[in-house]
């Protein structure tokens, strides 16, 4: 049935129609049957799946990542689709309105999209707002980065802002310095900055009668060397943990026509091209840290089996993007089933 609606779906704008079906589920969430009817064809059945982290309960171990739901604008309906967590952001201090459009594009014959959205959001006091006023309880991870317009020297400023608007109405933090689409972003993964960033959060953090848990979301392109450099500071700053991995910008590899792709331009690729990248790279850090440091596992997670090899790389949860909008609404009840199958 999916694969019929996709085929209408994929006919619009992708950033358009993604705000459309969203507000459509929206309205059947609200009327008197409409929840009921998503939990029939959306929660998984299975059980057992349960995680405990963090001092945090998992109902399942699939959660959407950071990005589809950058304001917290539909917490609920997503709790409705049956999903273990929902990461809402990247949300900046200032609302902003992101690159130009069109900034968010279609691979189908690679399973992939290619966004620069750019970080386009209401801003961390307007989406903790809408947060206080959920009413479901799933857990909510809290995707945190800097305004375009904040030069990097002052990026420790935004990160603390958005700590602080958020701490109260989110579970966890991500620290988001990987996203290809915010100019010399990815700068602040860089050793020095990094570890004055993160050292600064967590100093915070300290002061808070109960601290959250912060984690760390990092790029599918690092070196060796840089990721040995991530985990020393993860290891060093005592990180709940890593996000692995962001969209790449690497185009190696891909179906669709070499032209095609070039025309479309800057931008982070996610999706099945990611998904080997993604899994050397939590592999990576689980195998240098002795499995120590939990690990969120993002890119190309599509299926119980994509999900269950992130796992045995070392990931304790998974998220899924890109899989979601290609396989659709039960694709946490497939995944999930099928866990707990295998």
């Amino acid at each position: 049935m999916y694969n019929l609606i996709k085929k209408i779906l994929f006919r619009f704008p992708p950033e358009s129609i993604h705000y459309q079906v969203m507000n459509g589920l929206q309205v059947l969430h609200r009327l008197p049957l409409g929840k009921n009817i998503l939990h029939s064809f959306c929660q998984p059945k299975s059980q057992g799946l349960e995680r405990q982290l963090w001092g945090l309960t998992f109902k399942n171990p699939v959660g959407l990542a950071a990005g589809f739901d950058k304001d917290a604008r539909f917490t609920d309906e997503l709790a409705s689709l049956g999903f273990g967590f929902v990461e809402i952001g990247t949300v900046t201090p200032v609302s902003q309105p992101g690159n130009d459009q069109p900034r968010l594009f279609r691979l189908p014959a690679d399973q992939a999209l290619i966004n620069r959205m750019g970080f386009n959001n209401g801003g961390a006091i307007a989406a903790a707002k809408r947060l206080q006023k959920r009413k479901s309880n799933i857990i909510i991870g809290g995707n945190i980065g800097k305004n375009k317009v904040t030069p990097n020297e002052e990026a420790i400023s935004d990160y603390e802002k958005c700590f602080h608007a958020l701490f109260d109405v989110v579970d966890y933090f991500v620290v988001n310095v990987s996203s290809p689409n915010t100019p010399n972003l990815r700068a602040l993964q860089e050793k020095e900055p990094l570890k004055q960033l993160l050292h600064h959060l967590q100093t915070i953090n300290s002061q808070k009668s109960k601290p959250k848990p912060i984690l760390l979301k990092i790029a599918p392109d690092l070196t060796t060397s840089q990721l040995d450099d991530i985990i020393e500071i993860v290891q060093e700053t005592k990180l709940a943990g890593i996000v692995a991995t962001n969209t790449t910008i690497d185009r190696s590899n891909l179906q669709t026509p070499a032209a095609e792709v070039e025309a479309i331009g800057a931008g982070g690729l996610s999706g099945l091209p990611v998904k080997d990248k993604a899994t050397a790279v939590i592999r990576y850090i689980h195998k240098h840290t002795d499995g120590t440091v939990p690990i969120i596992a993002v890119g190309g997670i599509f299926t119980a089996a994509d999900a269950q090899e992130k796992l045995d790389a070392g990931a304790s949860l998974v998220q899924v993007y890109t899989g979601f909008i290609y396989e659709g609404p039960t694709i946490v009840k497939k995944i999930c089933d099928g866990l707990k199958r295998n």
